[in-house]
C-alpha cells in the first residue's frame, strides 16, 4: 500500500485585504465631493467675541467606601458633608456629572447606603452602584 502525501500550497487569501481597500477609495471618494460642495459658495461665517472653548465633561467620579467605612473621592478621603459640597459644585459646572459607588462587600449597607443618598441628594442624576459578577 502506498501512501499519498496530499501537498497544499499555502497561500494568503487576499480578497478582504482588497475589499477594505476598495471601501477606503469609496470613502475618500465621496469624502472629496463633500469637500468640493464646501467651497463652491464663499460664506463670510460672523465671529464672535465672547466664545468659550468646547471642553470635554469630567470623567465618571469614583466614591469608594471601605472595609472600615471610611469614604474616599478619586482615592483622596472625605467626609460626607465635603462630598456633599463636592457634588454640588461638579452637578452646577457639569449637570451630566456620572457617578459610581463602590462599596466593600465587608462594609455596612448603611454605610453605602448613606453616601448613595448624599450622591442623590447634591443632585447627580446618574449614579451606579458597582459589582462584579458571580464566578461559575
Amino acid at each position: 500500500m502506498t501512501r499519498r502525501q496530499a501537498t497544499e500550497d499555502i497561500t494568503i487569501n487576499l480578497t478582504p485585504m482588497i475589499d477594505v481597500v476598495f471601501l477606503l477609495v469609496i470613502f475618500f471618494l465621496v469624502g472629496s465631493k463633500f469637500r468640493e460642495a464646501e467651497s463652491r459658495i464663499q460664506v463670510d461665517v460672523p465671529t464672535a467675541n465672547t466664545m468659550s472653548p468646547m471642553m470635554r465633561g469630567p470623567d465618571e467620579q469614583i466614591v469608594t467606601v471601605d472595609s472600615r467605612g471610611g469614604v474616599f473621592l478619586a482615592d483622596q478621603p472625605i467626609a460626607l458633608a465635603d462630598l456633599a459640597n463636592q457634588m454640588r459644585q461638579a452637578v452646577a459646572a457639569y449637570p451630566r456629572l456620572k457617578v459610581t459607588v463602590r462599596g466593600d462587600s465587608n462594609t455596612s449597607l448603611q454605610q453605602v447606603l448613606e453616601v448613595l443618598q448624599t450622591v442623590r441628594t447634591a443632585g447627580v442624576q446618574d449614579f451606579n452602584l458597582a459589582n462584579r459578577p458571580v464566578r461559575r
